[in-house]
């Protein structure tokens, strides 16, 4: 990726990461690439020893490596003892996003009760209703629709087509992407199966309070409290496509990949990392540090932080065949099982 506006020296890229050069200091840096697509003008990293080969072929100027691949580097290498978040600290400089001016675009409709910092920017189409709040820096994009009392603090950028509706509460730093919706009611239903009508909705009376530097994906959504709120607490990252239900609470620093689903009143702990795919039933807690693996079902609270993985692994469509067939055998096997094992036990009590 390049970026006109970018030319650093190799000096100046490692005095950023207070990193250590081996190779020329004056290199000109103006783009950053993978090892294998990189050249003389641009910088990449190597993090995973499994690529050291990349490393000697690589055309690139400069790799930021550890201190024990250096030694395999052809170019000029800043060392480094991590450097995946090295490539992530410097990444910024080489996106291509556009700039944004404050400013209400004409366009925008914003209610006259709506309190907007003067460095925010509220771009085109945008709805903004009554009593919000809008703090500095923040970016609204297109299309995005913030209703009635929902508070977004400074530095945050709503992509175009987000949904924050009544009362959310944002923090600093939070970035919202395109589709998401934040604050719609949760599934609360009160069956009456003798009634004219079967269902009977239970307004969701709480709301959606996210914390400082949280990340959410384009069309996740992120349920309101019924009563209490549903809480996403500082630095949670959440990938697309991810469903919230309502009075969740998401612990600080924890990790939400895409397609995950977490119904009602689901406590995930801090620190936890759920991979793709992952269902965890209603009232349910998950301790702090836990993972929990692709396509894993959580059907009760766990007792202890660990990783938990369920399901089976892909296999060829005649073995899971068979596989599935002994899985429906499974009870009346550990039955007879049991009946052995009391046989067993009587004539060991005979003899």
């Amino acid at each position: 990726m390049k970026n006109s506006a970018v030319k650093k020296s190799v000096g100046e890229i490692a005095a950023f990461l207070k990193a250590e050069v081996v190779g020329d200091k004056d290199q000109f840096i103006e783009g950053i690439a993978p090892l294998d697509e990189a050249v003389s003008s641009d910088i990449s990293f190597l993090s995973n020893a499994s690529f050291e080969k990349a490393l000697g072929e690589s055309n690139a100027g400069a790799v930021i490596v550890q201190p024990e691949l250096a030694s395999g580097c052809k170019a000029t290498a800043i060392i480094h003892p991590d450097p995946y978040r090295c490539f992530a600290a410097i990444s910024g400089w080489f996106s291509s996003e556009p700039e944004f001016t404050s400013g209400i675009n004409d366009s925008a409709s914003v209610d006259a009760s709506a309190i907007i910092a003067d460095s925010a920017t509220i771009c085109e189409q945008v709805v903004i209703g009554p009593d919000v709040h809008i703090g500095e820096n923040t970016i609204i994009e297109s299309g995005a629709v913030i209703q009635k009392g929902t508070v977004i603090g400074s530095n945050c950028h709503i992509y175009p087509n987000v949904t924050l509706y009544h009362d959310v509460v944002l923090g600093d730093e939070v970035d919202v992407h395109s589709g998401a919706v934040i604050g719609s009611d949760g599934f609360g239903f009160a069956p009456d199966p003798k009634g004219e009508r079967k269902w009977h909705k239970i307004h969701q009376l709480g709301t959606v309070i996210i914390g400082d530097r949280v990340d959410i994906g384009s069309s996740t959504t992120i349920d309101r409290g019924a009563l209490g709120d549903t809480r996403i607490e500082n630095d949670v990252i959440i990938d697309s496509q991810v469903h919230i239900g309502h009075n969740c609470v998401i612990g600080e620093g924890s990790a939400l990949a895409g397609c995950v689903g977490l119904a009602g009143s689901s406590i995930i702990g801090k620190g936890c990392l759920l991979a793709g795919g992952v269902g965890i039933a209603g009232h349910l807690t998950i301790p702090d540090g836990s993972q929990i693996t692709g396509m894993t079902m959580v059907t009760k609270t766990l007792n202890k932080s660990g990783s938990y993985s369920s399901g089976t692994p892909m296999m060829q469509t005649r073995d899971w065949k068979k596989s599935a067939i002994r899985f429906s055998q499974l009870d009346e096997m550990a039955k007879r099982l049991k009946a052995l094992e009391k046989q067993l036990e009587r004539m060991s009590l005979k003899d």
